[in-house]
C-alpha cells in the first residue's frame, strides 16, 4: 500500500506533498518560496509530531540526492531544513533536530568541499537557535572531530583550502557556543574535546604562509583563517571558568612543546597575550602557575626553551599586574629562584651554551622584579628578606668567601631588581634588621663587583628623592645647587632608625674602604651611600656621626701600611668630596669655609689628594698598578698637616650649631653587634665617651666636683671577664648565649640572668668603694652619680 501511495502523489500525506512542491523542476531556480511558506505554516499550525516527520522525509530525500550526486537538490533540502529550524520553536524541536543533525553529518562526510561548507553553514544556524527543552543524549563528538579536521585541510587549491579552514573554524565556534551556553549539554571542556579544538585553532594562528596568501587574495581581515582562529580562541578563553582554565591551557602548552614553538618566542608570546587579555582577571594567576609548572617540566631542556618560557611568563605578568601571584606569593619566587640556582649549578663549559644559560638567568631576574612590582610594599620587603635567606647562613668573614660567586651575584641582582620596585617611606621599614645585617655582611666579600651591587641596593632603598644618579661620580662642586639635589626635613622615625642601626652602616663603610680590591666604581658607590645618608637623615647627631666617620676614614688612610698609595689618595679625595658636600648641605658657613681652606691647601702640592687626580678616568691609566708606575704619580708620598681635616677645627666650626661636638673626639673603636637591638647596638662605640660625675658637699655652700672617666677597657672588664678575647671567640660566645636562650629551661635562664646581674652589681660596688676611699674628709658625705641619658647596661 505504501508503494502504491508513493506512485500516486494524490495519496501521499499532506506534509509530503508540501515538501515535494518546494522542489522546482529546474534545481538552478532554487526552492519555491510560496510553497516554502505553506510548509512553514503547516509545521507551525499542525501538531508538533508533524515537524519530526517532515524532518525524516527530508532526510530520506537528501540521502537519495547525495547518492545520485544531485548537488543542487541537496542544497535545496538543506535550505528547507534551515528555514524550518529557524522558524519553528515547538516543544518537539528536539526530534526534528536529530534528523537535521544526521543530514548535516552526511554532508560533512561527503568529499565535496561545497557540501562540507554548506553543512557547516547549516550547523552554525542550528548553534544560534535556543532550544526550549534540554537534550541529554545528544553528542557532538563527530562534529568536533570533523570541524577540527577541516581546520587542518591542505587542499591543492589555496582558495578552496582557505574556505574549508574557515568552515572548520566557524563550526568549532558553533560547537563551543552551543554546548557552553547549556549546562545540560555535553561537557565541551573535557580533555578529549579540548585536545582537538585548541591545537586546531593554534595551527591556523601560526600558519604564516596561509596568512600571507590570504592578505593577497582577500582584502577583508575577517576572511583570514588566522584572524578567525584568533577570534574563536579569544571567545573560548572568555567563556572558561575557574575549573576550566587548565583544560584550555594544557593543550596550548602541549602544542607548543610538540611543535617546538617555544624558541619562536614571538608566537608563544602572542598566544599568551591573547590568553591574558581574554581570561577573567581573577583567574590570571592560574595562567602564571601553569607556566611555572611548564618550566619545571623543562628543567633539563635546552636553555633557549627555558628562556622563552620565562620570557612568556614575564609578558604574562606584565599584563596580569596585581593578579599574577595568587595566594602563594613566596612559592612563586621560590620556584624561580630554584631554577636560577639549578642553572648556575649546571653551568656548561661550552661558551655558546653558557651564554644561553646567562640569558636565561637574566630573564629570571627581570621576571622576579616584575613579579615584585605587582606586590604591595610590605610584601616586597618580605620578598627581599626571602631572597636574602637564600644566601648561606655565614657567621664570620671566612664563610662569606665560600659563597658561590655566580649564584651570589645573581641573587644580589635579583635583590636589586626587587629593591628598584620598592618605594621607601620609612627607613626602619625598608631596612629591618633581618635584612640589613646580612646585606652589610655581604658588603665585605672579596669580589668588588658584588660589593658594588650591595651599595646600589643601599642607594635604591635610601634614595627617596631621586638624588642617587646625581651623586654617581666623586667631584668637588663649588655650589651643590648645580646638582639640583632635593633635601627635605627628616622624620623622627628615621632619626631613631639611625640611632639604632647607624653604627652598623658606618662601621661597614669604614671596613669597605680598607679592602685592597676596591676599584674606582667601589669608591664612587661608597661616596654615593655616604652622601645619601647625609641627604636623607642629615640632622642633629647624625651629622656628628658622619663627621666622625669621615675623620676615622682619614685616620685609617694615614695609619694604613697595606693599602696601595693609589687607594690612599682615593680615600683622602673621597673624604674631601664628602665633607665639601656635607658642609654645603648643612649650610654651616664656618664649616664650609674650613673645608674650602683645606682644599685650597691641597691645590698647592697636594693635588694627588683631590678627586680630579685620584678619580680621573680620562687622563690616567685604567689600572691602579699602572698608575703607580706612571711619571705623573708622586714617587715619595708625603702627608702634610695642612692637607688634612683636623678634628679640633671641625669642632670649632660646629660649636655654635647646638650639636654635641665632644663626640667628634671618639673614634669608632669596635665593631657593632649585628645581632643586637635597641640603643645598646647603636651606641656601642660611644662607651669610651661616658663620664660619671660625683658631686660631694660638706655642708657649706661651696661645692666640689670630682670626675672619674670610665674608659672602654674598664667597662669591658666590668661587663665581661674575657674582654681581651679575639673577635672569633666573642662571636662564638654570643652564639652560645643565643642557643641557651632558645633551648635551655626557663629556670636555668632566670638563674643565669640573676648571676649576671649580681656580677654587675658587685663590680659597680667595687668602683664606688674605690672612689669613697680616696676622700680624705671624715665627715659624712653625700654622693650623687650623674649618668648620661643613654646608659649601657
Amino acid at each position: 500500500m505504501a508503494g502504491i501511495c508513493g506512485c500516486c502523489s494524490a495519496l501521499k500525506p499532506r506534509y509530503k506533498r508540501l515538501v515535494d512542491n518546494i522542489f522546482p523542476a529546474n534545481p538552478e531556480d532554487g526552492l519555491v518560496k510560496s510553497n516554502m511558506e505553506k510548509l512553514t505554516f503547516y509545521a507551525l499550525s499542525s501538531r508538533p509530531e508533524k515537524l519530526d516527520r517532515i524532518g525524516q522525509y527530508l532526510e530520506r530525500k537528501l540521502s537519495t540526492d547525495i547518492n545520485r550526486h544531485r548537488t543542487q537538490y541537496v542544497f535545496i533540502s538543506m535550505d528547507i531544513l534551515d528555514q524550518l529550524l529557524v522558524s519553528c520553536h515547538a516543544h518537539s524541536l528536539n526530534l526534528f533536530v536529530e534528523s537535521f543533525l544526521k543530514m548535516v553529518q552526511k554532508l560533512l562526510e561527503s568529499s565535496e568541499p561545497q557540501m562540507q561548507i554548506k553543512a557547516t553553514e547549516s550547523f552554525i544556524k542550528f548553534a544560534n537557535v535556543e532550544e526550549d527543552a534540554p537534550s541529554y543524549h545528544r553528542r557532538y563528538d563527530f562534529f568536533v572531530s570533523k570541524f577540527s579536521a577541516l581546520c587542518h585541510n591542505n587542499h591543492n587549491n589555496a582558495q578552496v583550502m582557505k574556505k574549508l579552514r574557515q568552515a572548520g573554524l566557524r563550526g568549532l565556534q558553533g560547537v563551543v557556543r552551543k554546548t557552553i551556553s547549556d549546562d545540560l549539554q555535553v561537557n565541551i571542556w573535557e580533555a578529549i574535546h579540548m585536545d582537538k579544538i585548541v591545537p586546531s585553532l593554534l595551527y591556523n594562528m601560526q600558519d604564516d604562509n596561509l596568512e600571507e596568501s590570504s592578505e593577497v587574495e582577500s582584502p577583508r581581515e575577517e576572511d583570514d583563517p588566522a584572524h578567525l582562529a584568533e577570534v574563536v580562541f579569544r571567545d573560548l578563553i572568555c567563556r572558561a571558568s575557574y575549573g576550566n582554565i587548565k583544560s584550555v591551557l594544557s593543550p596550548v602548552l602541549v602544542h607548543l612543546d610538540n611543535h617546538e614553538l617555544w624558541v619562536q618566542t614571538d608566537f608563544a608570546i602572542k598566544v599568551f597575550k591573547i590568553i591574558m587579555f581574554s581570561v577573567q582577571s581573577q583567574y590570571g594567576y592560574l595562567v602564571v602557575q601553569m607556566l611555572l609548572s611548564q618550566i619545571d617540566k623543562h628543567t633539563k631542556s635546552d636553555p633557549r626553551i627555558k628562556t622563552s618560557i620565562v620570557t612568556v611568563l614575564y609578558e604574562a605578568v606584565l599584563i596580569s599586574a596585581g593578579n599574577s601571584t595568587g595566594p602563594s606569593v613566596l612559592e612563586v619566587f621560590n620556584n624561580l629562584l630554584r631554577h636560577l640556582r639549578i642553572s648556575i649549578d649546571r653551568k656548561s663549559s661550552d661558551l655558546k651554551q653558557r651564554n644561553q644559560e646567562i640569558k636565561f638567568e637574566d630573564v629570571i631576574v627581570n621576571t622576579i622584579g616584575e613579579f615584585a612590582n605587582n606586590l604591595p610594599d610590605y610584601q616586597k620587603i618580605e620578598i627581599m628578606m626571602f631572597i636574602m635567606g637564600k644566601f648561606p647562613q655565614f657567621t664570620n668573614e671566612d664563610e662569606i668567601g665560600k659563597m658561590d660567586k655566580q649564584l651570589s651575584i645573581n641573587l644580589l641582582r635579583t635583590l636589586l631588581k626587587v629593591a628598584t620596585k620598592y618605594k621607601t617611606v620609612s627607613l626602619s621599614q625598608a631596612f629591618p634588621p633581618e635584612f640589613l645585617h646580612p646585606l652589610l655582611r655581604i658588603s665585605l666579600v672579596d669580589d668588588p663587583g658584588m660589593r658594588i651591587i650591595v651599595q646600589e641596593i643601599l642607594h635604591t632603598l635610601l634614595d627617596r628623592h631621586g638624588n642617587a644618579h646625581k651623586l654617581k661620580h666623586i667631584s668637588l662642586p663649588s655650589d651643590i645647587a648645580s646638582l639640583d639635589l632635593t633635601v627635605k626635613i627628616n622624620s623622627r622615625q628615621d632619626l631613631l632608625f639611625m640611632k639604632k642601626s647607624g653604627m652598623q652602616l658606618y662601621w661597614h663603610i669604614l671596613e669597605n674602604l680598607q679592602l685592597e680590591s676596591n676599584r674606582v666604581d667601589n669608591f664612587e658607590a661608597i661616596y654615593c651611600t655616604m652622601c645619601l645618608l647625609c641627604l636623607e637623615v642629615g640632622q642633629d647627631e647624625v651629622i656628628i656621626e658622619l663627621l666622625r666617620l669621615a675623620l676615622d676614614i682619614q685616620q685609617m688612610a694615614i695609619n694604613s701600611s697595606t693599602l696601595p698609595l693609589t687607594h690612599i689618595c682615593a680615600i683622602h679625595s673621597l673624604v674631601a668630596a664628602f665633607l665639601n658636600m656635607l658642609a654645603q648641605i648643612t649650610n654651616v658657613t664656618t664649616l664650609y669655609h674650613y673645608v674650602l681652606k683645606v682644599l685650597q691647601n691641597r691645590q698647592c702640592g697636594g693635588q694627588h689628594l683631590l678627586p680630579d687626580f685620584a678619580f680621573n678616568r680620562d687622563n690616567r691609566p685604567q689600572s691602579w698598578s699602572e698608575l703607580e708606575k706612571s711619571e705623573d704619580y708622586p714617587k715619595h708620598f708625603e702627608m702634610r698637616e695642612v692637607w688634612l681635616f683636623q678634628q679640633e677645627h671641625l669642632a670649632d666650626c660646629l660649636r655654635n650649631t647646638g650639636l654635641d661636638v665632644s663626640r667628634l673626639s671618639t673614634p669608632f673603636s669596635a665593631r657593632p653587634n649585628a645581632g643586637g637591638s635597641g640603643e645598646g647596638s647603636a651606641n656601642f662605640s660611644d662607651i669610651g665617651s661616658i663620664n660619671i660625675e660625683f658631686e660631694a658637699t660638706d655642708g657649706s655652700p661651696r661645692v666640689e666636683r670630682r670626675q672619674e672617666e670610665i674608659t672602654v677597657e674598664s667597662l669591658k672588664k666590668m661587663l665581661a671577664d674575657d674582654g681581651s678575647a679575639s673577635r672569633v671567640q666573642e662571636e662564638k660566645h654570643r652564639r652560645e648565649i643565643v642557643h641557651m636562650f632558645r633551648s635551655a629551661p626557663f629556670e636555668e635562664i632566670v638563674a643565669f640572668s640573676d648571676a649576671k646581674s649580681n656580677n654587675f652589681q658587685n663590680k659597680l660596688t667595687e668602683i664606688l668603694d674605690m672612689v669613697s676611699q680616696e676622700k680624705s674628709s671624715t665627715e659624712p658625705q653625700v654622693t650623687e652619680m650623674v649618668f648620661p641619658k643613654l646608659f649601657v647596661y
